[in-house]
């Protein structure tokens, strides 16, 4: 039935399937793979003249590369979405918890770190567009309470969401560096008494707004050959009031403008 002709002659943008849970393997900076869990979801445009398309032939597509995800089978998978499903544009995004082995900075004992990510990949007029995201919650204190205040001042949890278009490889790893380097502080699993202490008094020597965090990952950005386009969203939950604070940058390095 999918195949009858229609008669309302209206194309659809995207038609799909969302919140697939599937087993994947991503590539892993320093075990050279990591086994993750993704949510996925695939999409393709759907021309005026088909009544539906075929729900069925995207889990086929994805069965056919066993989970194997990296930019090359991102590209594949969504050209033979295009031909499996006789359509010219398919979109496809894997979204999964990411884990690093990270020490504590002063008593050095590891502990896992889990960060979310996630691939994102187009097939649109012959051309294919990748964009690949980390989202890392760090520490930032606030400048204006510590400058103040005699004692103390308040700080927040603080999510950043990175995304990069990218003409090299850039690891997941990598990109979470760069924000925790953005940030007063990072997070870690597993502090002991002396990791908290120093934890604690980095964040107070090292104050950031949002508009700081930023900032400061823009500028290390702009500084990466590798990376052509960039999207950085700030969200600080904040400690003493009952609303969110935000900034956000989008570059286009390649024209040297904003691109929202």
């Amino acid at each position: 039935m999918q195949n009858d002709r229609d008669s309302r002659n209206v194309a659809i943008d995207r038609v799909g399937v969302r919140n697939v849970s599937y087993p994947i393997v991503v590539m892993d900076r320093n075990s050279g793979i990591q086994n993750t869990v993704a949510s996925v979801s695939m999409s393709v445009s759907l021309p005026r003249e088909y009544r539906g398309t075929h729900m069925s032939r995207f889990i086929e597509s994805l069965e056919e590369y066993k989970g194997k995800i990296g930019p090359a089978t991102l590209e594949a998978l969504t050209r033979r979405l295009c031909s499996k499903l006789d359509a010219t544009e398919a979109e496809i995004e894997f979204r999964f918890p990411y884990f690093m082995r990270k020490r504590a900075p002063v008593s050095g004992i590891p502990s896992f770190m889990r960060y979310d990510a996630s691939l994102r990949g187009a097939y649109r007029e012959n051309v294919f567009d990748m964009v690949v995201e980390v989202g890392v919650c760090v520490q930032t204190l606030c400048p204006c309470s510590k400058e103040i205040s005699s004692r103390g001042a308040h700080n927040q949890r603080t999510l950043v969401r990175l995304q990069v278009r990218m003409d090299e490889l850039v690891w997941f790893e990598e990109m979470i560096q760069m924000v925790e380097r953005s940030s007063s502080t990072p997070l870690y699993t597993l502090l002991k008494r002396e990791d908290e202490k120093y934890v604690t008094e980095q964040a107070y020597a090292n104050p950031h707004f949002v508009e700081d965090v930023v900032r400061d990952l823009a500028v290390e950005l702009n500084q990466d050959d590798r990376i052509n386009w960039y999207g950085i969203s700030v969200v600080s939950a904040e400690s003493i009031h009952n609303h969110d604070a935000f900034a956000e940058i989008y570059r286009n390095k390649r024209n040297e403008g904003r691109e929202s």
